[in-house]
């Protein structure tokens, strides 16, 4: 059964959602995220691109840069607050990855992957029972 994803930036500007399946639940330790995020990782839930509906195009920003992968990467935030929503990646075509924090209901969220474990801080501890990648499953 799908299950109904739904989320917001911080000032509710930008709104998402998607009616298709997770195809992961990530944590992404590249220094890029690390940058956006302001912190260690960033969680992020894989969609397929043609789910993904946005209200509030117009408050929708875009930072479109290269990723830790050398790859295209276009970072959708709003820009009314900043909060990061979601990106679209060259390296995974036809999916988007909306940031978990947007989400109205974390209830379900578990990461099944951890990406750029590489690149992590050193004092990051990781499960033995999710998978770990160097750097992004596609590369490996």
């Amino acid at each position: 059964m799908e299950k109904k994803i739904e989320g917001s930036c911080l000032c509710g500007n930008v709104k998402i959602s998607s009616d298709g399946e997770p195809q992961m639940t990530a944590v992404c330790h590249c220094k890029s995220c690390q940058k956006q995020t302001g912190t260690a990782f960033s969680i992020v839930v894989g969609v397929a691109e043609h789910s993904l509906q946005v209200e509030g195009v117009e408050f929708l920003g875009e930072f479109a840069g290269q990723g830790d992968s050398g790859s295209k990467v276009s970072r959708k935030f709003c820009k009314n607050c900043g909060s990061p929503v979601f990106s679209v990646l060259e390296a995974f075509p036809g999916a988007a990855f909306i940031k978990a924090g947007t989400l109205e209901d974390t209830s379900w969220l578990a990461p099944n992957m951890h990406m750029w474990c590489d690149a992590s801080q050193p004092w990051i501890s990781f499960p033995e029972d999710i998978p770990c990648f160097a750097k992004n499953p596609v590369s490996e």
